[in-house]
């Protein structure tokens, strides 16, 4: 529980040397900076472990914001607020992960970056928990429990899991402000709150209404069209075609619905008053394909749409008469259930009106319209003066009167029964399966009725052209989420039903007046106790019940009547909404903090929050303050399987992020899910991917920290030793080439920071770290620092190595915080995190090494040419640590200064150019078959015999003289290929690019020199390997035993073997192997080594 308070509250003085697992260092002094050697092997969960207790120790976090502050600029970021009342996973891990990702990489940069935790504790998320736990099953329940009782569950809900979200935090290294969090419960966020919604009243922009709204009878409340986007489901539900009989016609009007549940409700019929209907009469019975109940008597009436008779009708018929829409308006068809609405006083109840909503993309171009239960419903009855009674109660049950067979039963599960009652009466024409997707509670999963009842509103359709063009303002990460899913949502903007008929959440503020209907919104707590009335009381705090016994005074002249309040919470999409502002209690305080942050520079949250926290942001900033809410908007992928499936618990594919914490380290985990896939893309989350992130990236980065540790504690390095620093361009080539190789690498890295492109710059990371650091810079360089005698190249060596692994620790550091932090320390002496960014910024100095583009395409050159001498050695079935006496560069740039590289990797005795191919290569003649067998015929074996006898330069004369001929016949050059291949003793690869062709050729002769030679490194390798599973120091000396059957070293490879394994005694065929020694063939020669530590 005190991580932050530790954070926020160094101690360094109390302990100046710190440790981690590996590493001992002093954090604050250092008179000679020489780095250390890692102890034993990497584990990251010790290391992770250890490094944790340093940064509480330390106050790191504070520090990485403090030691910004009067340099940089703010750069302001919003976390957004999650509910602490269920425990936190791996679906959390990731956005915190580009959270924390951001924000440490805008640090380095020199930003001021102030990151505040934040708690979301109201809503339906919390009651539906409460009420599980308390087995209260509906709003009257809770009543009866007591609603005071209820909401203090509610709030002791809300912390359940918090030492669970921190101790989550804090392993992940989420750096963040959790002892000085903002929560939405508090008294000075709710007042907060208050303020903005009376900012919305006095311009008009909230208000009462009475509207069709999505209704779950379950939770007992509406929601917001945002909230019912994030809810939607594929269904399949039973479809009707229903018959309603005309009065005064032998016909009937068919309408389709997918809404069985509403036919009860109908109360008119809607059809396009210029769209084409056509009278039919029924000839015969259903077609073969009828299936389900339903039908039509032959000689019946139906009416219709013309265009959609072939779509609908499953009985010959014929058409008796056509005409528009509008000439069946005005008459008027027999109730489906009479009784269950009241028409009286209503002289279109149960008539056909014409309706411009009305299409014939499907159905039959006839609308039933039930006025309680559709937008368009609604609207056009209030136009038409259709009656509005609800045959469906609060509770999702038809009300008593509707029907006998329906009465208190849940509307969505009376569907069949509503068919056989139409079935009964003769009013249903088929019944088909629809499938579509049908609004679902995004809480209790339910589907939503479309239900009419008042709400209060806030007006965003008057603000539409507002929002769209501050949603035009924002940095969308990736783009299309701004463009597409937000900005065609946010064109069809609807007012925002925002009151909630709940217990648990923000106080709608608005009283109404009894006596004269005035409506007031209160925006403070000041504003409250100056209205209320003498007898109430102030409320203990801003939450049900008590705010609802607070009456206030009528402010209007000449009336002294009681105002209430209207018994709402608030939407809690609209509490998070106001984090901006309501995190610091302003307007009531803190002006400048709020001021300073707003607007917010960087959000990130799941993309299912662009109709969430993403909406409500941006709404309440528009309405507010007519302003851009947030500058950037990383909109991130969900997380999925690792076949791509959503995780559920039922499936048993949940991932517990702590299983890998405790495994590969929290640093895997963030690598792995950087690299994985586009941040805005869905990520298969692979537990083995971890594992290969662990073993590909950080043991890879480690043994490359590890080598340089190890020679430098072995020779006192010390980076800070002027003497010993060779400058960048005395030192070698290769060092050059990986010193403008990670500056180059770095800048395209910072580009893909700056592009949201955060998997594409860890990738190019690790490719530079595993196959350019370690597989070329680190394998070239070992021989370098093997040798125990000083030298200008040996430091040269350690000054690059040093260098090059302080840029990949502070470019890796916003991913991967703790390898790099612990790396950084062995350096340097310091935090990483304390670091400026190496690419540099506005606000810190750019500290890479200088790039050269040419020396990067040399380098690029020779690897191409060793791998090319790999693949010839491999086809000419030589082994690659048996040397080639010469190798020979034919074509290309100067590459002189790189032959010694090449000379090692190739494994050669001498690299020299020469000019032409020629003295490697020889001609081949080989007959083009098919040209010649249509020209010779029967004669083909005969010319072949020929042309195989032939000199291949004397035929390519001839046939430039035009006088080739073989068996009578003349031979062209298209009747041959020319082949160059390699003579005898060489093997060779032509390399194509931009440098034109560049040619290697090996010489493959063998002799005993060269047999010796390539057997003294299969030994040295083989010993080195056991003392590396020996776990001997690089300068520990052994006694080495070798036997050779079959074979001999030259004295000159002998001395070598017992150089390079630093062996103070050495015995070559003396006695016998022992069961202990390593026993090996190399082309056929059985060798034996044993090793002792002395």
């Amino acid at each position: 529980m005190a991580l932050m308070k530790t954070l926020l509250n160094p101690a360094s003085e109390m302990c100046p040397n710190l440790v981690t697992s590996h590493i001992q260092y002093d954090a604050f002094a250092r008179d000679v900076m020489v780095v250390p050697e890692p102890a034993g092997e990497f584990d990251p969960v010790a290391l992770e472990s250890s490094l944790m207790d340093t940064w509480r120790v330390e106050g790191t976090f504070a520090k990485s914001i403090e030691s910004r502050r009067g340099h940089g600029s703010a750069f302001t970021f919003l976390e957004g607020p999650p509910t602490a009342n269920g425990k936190p996973g791996i679906h959390h891990v990731i956005s915190r992960l580009f959270k924390d990702m951001v924000c440490r990489w805008k640090t380095m940069e020199g930003h001021v970056v102030e990151r505040k935790a934040g708690w979301d504790t109201h809503g339906l998320p919390v009651e539906i928990e409460v009420q599980k736990q308390l087995n209260l099953m509906s709003n009257e329940e809770i009543e009866k429990f007591g609603m005071k009782e209820f909401n203090e569950k509610c709030k002791e809900s809300v912390w359940t899991y918090e030492e669970a979200w921190r101790e989550m935090t804090e392993r992940m290294a989420f750096w963040v402000d959790l002892d000085d969090p903002y929560v939405t419960l508090h008294d000075k966020y709710i007042e907060s709150a208050w303020w903005s919604l009376k900012q919305m009243f006095e311009k008009g922009l909230l208000f009462r209404g009475h509207k069709v709204l999505p209704y779950c009878p379950q939770t007992g409340t509406s929601y917001s069209s945002h909230e019912v986007s994030l809810g939607y489901k594929e269904v399949t539900e039973p479809a009707v075609f229903v018959k309603f009989k005309l009065l005064d016609e032998n016909a009937s009007v068919l309408a389709w619905t997918t809404t069985p549940w509403t036919l009860p409700g109908n109360v008119g019929l809607a059809v396009g008053p210029d769209l084409t209907y056509c009278r039919v009469k029924i000839t015969s019975g259903p077609s073969d394909s009828w299936e389900g109940r339903g039908g039509a008597e032959v000689g019946e009436e139906l009416i219709l749409a013309k265009e959609l008779i072939g779509n609908v009708l499953r009985n010959h018929m014929e058409i008796l008469d056509e005409f528009p829409g509008s000439e069946i308006i005005g008459k008027s068809y027999k109730p489906l259930f009479p009784g269950a609405i009241d028409g009286s006083g209503h002289p279109s109840a149960w008539t056909i009106v014409g309706a411009d909503f009305v299409t014939t993309t499907d159905g039959t171009g006839v609308v039933h319209t039930a006025v309680m239960y559709g937008e368009d419903d609604y609207s056009l009855g209030m136009e038409v003066g259709f009656p509005a009674q609800h045959t469906v109660g609060m509770d999702g049950k038809f009300i008593q009167g509707t029907h006998d067979g329906l009465d208190g039963r849940y509307v969505k599960e009376c569907d069949d029964l509503i068919i056989d009652i139409l079935v009964t009466q003769g009013l249903l024409y088929r019944e088909h399966s629809y499938t579509h997707d049908y609004p679902h509670c995004w809480r209790t999963d339910h589907p939503l009725l479309y239900y009419a009842m008042d709400s209060w509103f806030v007006r965003m359709t008057a603000v539409k052209d507002q929002i769209l063009q501050y949603n035009s303002e924002v940095e969308w990460a990736p783009e299309w989420t701004g463009t597409k899913r937000m900005g065609e949502w946010l064109s069809n903007i609807k007012d925002w039903a925002i009151s909630r008929e709940r217990y648990w959440g923000t106080p709608l503020p608005v009283w109404i007046c009894k006596e004269c209907g005035k409506e007031h919104c209160v925006g403070s707590i000041e504003e409250l106790s100056e209205m209320k009335t003498s007898s109430s009381e102030m409320p203990p705090e801003l939450h049900r019940p008590y705010v609802d016994e607070v009456s206030l005074i009528c402010p209007d002249d000449g009336c002294d009547g009681e105002m209430v309040r209207e018994p709402y919470v608030m939407d809690c999409w609209f509490d998070s909404g106001c984090a901006t502002f309501a995190q610091w209690h302003y307007p009531f305080e803190n002006s400048d903090k709020f001021e300073g942050s707003f607007p917010v520079d960087y959000i990130c949250e799941a993309v299912d929050q662009t109709r969430g926290w993403f909406y409500s942001l941006m709404a309440v900033s528009t309405t507010v303050f007519d302003s851009i809410c947030y500058r950037r908007c990383l909109s991130l992928g969900h997380i999925l399987d690792k076949d791509g499936k959503k995780m559920s618990k039922s499936k048993g594919n949940v991932v517990n992020p702590w299983d890998h914490f405790n495994k590969e380290g929290a640093d895997s985990i963030r690598w792995y899910m950087t690299t994985q896939s586009a941040p805005w893309s869905p990520t298969n989350f692979d537990p083995n991917g971890v594992r290969e992130s662990y073993g590909k990236m950080f043991l890879t980065l480690w043994n490359v920290y590890k080598f340089h540790a190890d020679y430098a504690a072995l020779d006192g390095f010390d980076p800070d030793n002027e003497g010993s620093n060779v400058p960048i361009e005395e030192r070698s080539p290769l060092d050059r080439w990986i010193l403008s190789k990670v500056a180059s690498m770095a800048d395209g890295y910072h580009d893909q920071f700056v592009g949201w492109d955060f998997h594409k710059a860890g990738r190019d990371l690790e490719n530079f770290v595993v196959n350019d650091l370690s597989n070329w810079y680190v394998r070239r360089s070992r021989r370098r620092l093997w040798n125990e005698a000083d030298s200008r190249d040996k430091h040269s060596c350690q000054n690059t190595l040093h260098e090059v692994l302080l840029v990949v620790c502070k470019l890796m550091a916003p991913v991967s915080p703790f390898v790099s932090d612990t790396i950084h320390r062995g350096l340097a002496g310091t935090s990483v995190h304390l670091a400026d960014w190496p690419v540099g910024s506005d606000l810190v100095q750019r500290s890479l090494p200088p790039i050269d583009p040419l020396i990067e395409i040399e380098m690029d050159l020779v690897r191409s040419i060793a791998e090319a001498g790999r693949r010839v050695r491999v086809e000419a079935g030589r082994r690659q640590r048996l040397p080639c006496r010469s190798g020979w560069i034919v074509g290309g740039p100067d590459l002189s200064s790189f032959h010694d590289i090449l000379s090692e990797e190739l494994n050669v005795e001498d690299i020299s150019v020469v000019d032409e191919l020629d003295k490697f290569q020889k001609i081949e003649i080989v007959p083009n078959r098919k040209a010649l067998g249509a020209k010779c015929r029967g004669d083909l074996p005969r010319v072949l015999s020929e042309l195989e006898m032939a000199h291949p330069e004397t035929l390519l004369l001839e046939i430039e003289a035009g006088i080739a001929a073989f068996g009578g016949y003349e031979i062209l050059a298209s009747d041959i290929e020319i082949k160059r291949v390699e003579r005898e003793g060489f093997a060779a690869e032509t390399l194509s690019g931009d440098y034109g062709d560049v040619s290697l050729v090996l010489d493959m002769e063998i002799d005993d020199d060269l047999l010796s030679k390539g057997l003294s490194r299969d030994i040295i390798r083989r010993i080195q390997a056991k003392r590396k599973d020996l776990d001997l120091e690089i300068e520990a000396s052994i006694n080495l035993y070798v036997w050779i059957e079959g074979g001999k070293l030259s004295d000159l490879d002998w001395g070598r073997v017992v150089s390079e394994t630093r062996s103070e005694k050495a015995y070559l065929n003396e006695g016998v192997a022992n069961d202990n020694s390593i026993e090996f063939e190399v082309d056929g020669v059985k060798i034996s080594v044993h090793i002792e530590k002395t």
